[in-house]
């Protein structure tokens, strides 16, 4: 029996508020895109339950924004030392990413249902999602350079976390622009690409660095051991809104005139994809090579483990719009093989995160040290 079963409700729920970081909303990634890439599954009631997966995440979003508003209110001092916090900060990029989940089932199961009014507040949705991902991704690196203490050999896939969120706000731009007016459509490629951007090439750089640190240092802790898939979410989310995007960009271009360069973006998609999404390949090899070494030793459960989730989920959605473009069956049976092993280890992870939530354990935060 742990000493948080111990108190009473209302201590326990003070006690939840006060220990709940940002590291919560990548739970509502991995249901996300697990709801998201479920309709691709050639099963009866797939698509049925990837929609009400799509309301489950949605309720998760806004129970995981009222706790942190509580928190922030509550006990501040605690929230701004997440933002000094060499981890517990990187998460705050999963904020954006979770969202983006959100928006992009307004257009897959919205749509269908509701027309043009879902595909209106998608895009409202949006906006404020790519802003609040632009926003993450300087602050964070900023607060980085200026506030905490980092070293190499403590380096992380979870740097990563606040700069892909640009890049996923990219995708969903290349999603919901073709719902949109010719006019709407085209802010949404053209500031999909700029997102691009702001997030891919740094990504890049971070992930070099880390190779680096693996070849120096060895692998990471190992409680940060699913941190090894990581790398894996800007790859595939990278590939995602190329194929998006450049499918997206010919409507605009033609009313634009530039009707030549249609082919030139589309072109991009296939080829930009086929280079993150083969890269990809080799990360989720080897991250699954080093995971099972330490699986061997055993692995401390904690939210980290939701990192299994969300970059195989968006790789799966790359690899079925490869797919849809190539023509190749291959690559949609491949998808559906990565959306059943994500259906898996999203239950696998759920049930762990459920107990350790009301065993209190998840919400007892490290020290800033």
């Amino acid at each position: 029996m742990t000493t948080s079963s111990l108190l009473a409700p209302q201590d326990r729920l003070r006690e939840a508020v006060r220990g709940f970081t940002p590291n919560w909303f990548a739970a509502t990634m991995g249901t996300g895109i697990l709801a998201l890439t479920l309709p691709h599954l050639p099963l009866p009631g797939a698509e049925t339950l990837g929609e009400g997966l799509w309301w489950l995440n949605m309720a998760l979003l806004l129970l995981f924004t009222g706790l942190s508003a509580a928190r922030l209110l509550r006990f501040p001092g605690e929230s701004l030392a997440t933002l000094r916090h060499p981890v517990q900060s990187m998460f705050l990029g999963a904020v954006p990413m979770a969202l983006a989940t959100v928006v992009n089932g307004l257009v897959v199961f919205g749509v269908p249902r509701w027309g043009g009014a879902a595909a209106g507040l998608a895009r409202d949705l949006w906006v404020f999602d790519a802003v609040l991902a632009g926003v993450t991704g300087l602050l964070v690196p900023y607060l980085m350079f200026t506030r905490q203490d980092h070293a190499l050999e403590r380096m992380t896939g979870v740097w990563l976390l606040p700069v892909v969120a640009s890049e996923v706000a990219a995708a969903s731009a290349g999603l919901i622009a073709p719902q949109l007016d010719t006019a709407g459509a085209t802010t949404l490629v053209y500031a999909g690409y700029v997102l691009f951007a702001l997030s891919v090439p740094l990504a890049l750089m971070v992930i070099t660095v880390l190779v680096l640190r693996l070849a120096q240092h060895r692998l990471p802790p190992a409680d940060l051991a699913v941190s090894m898939f990581l790398p894996l979410g800007p790859l595939a989310t990278g590939a995602l809104a190329l194929l998006q995007l450049g499918g997206a960009a010919p409507r605009v271009l033609t009313a634009q005139g530039l009707g030549d360069l249609a082919p030139t973006l589309l072109g991009l998609g296939l080829v930009g994809g086929l280079v993150l999404w083969g890269f990809g390949a080799w990360w989720l090899a080897l991250a699954t090579l080093t995971t099972l070494r330490f699986a061997r030793r055993g692995l401390p459960f904690n939210l980290g483990w939701w990192g299994l989730t969300f970059p195989l989920g968006v790789y799966a959605a790359a690899t079925f719009g490869l797919g849809a473009l190539t023509r190749l069956p291959a690559l949609t049976a491949l998808g559906q093989v990565f959306v059943v092993v994500l259906a898996g280890l999203w239950g696998l992870v759920t049930v762990r995160t459920a107990c350790g939530a009301w065993r209190g354990d998840l919400f007892r935060t490290a020290p800033l040290a």
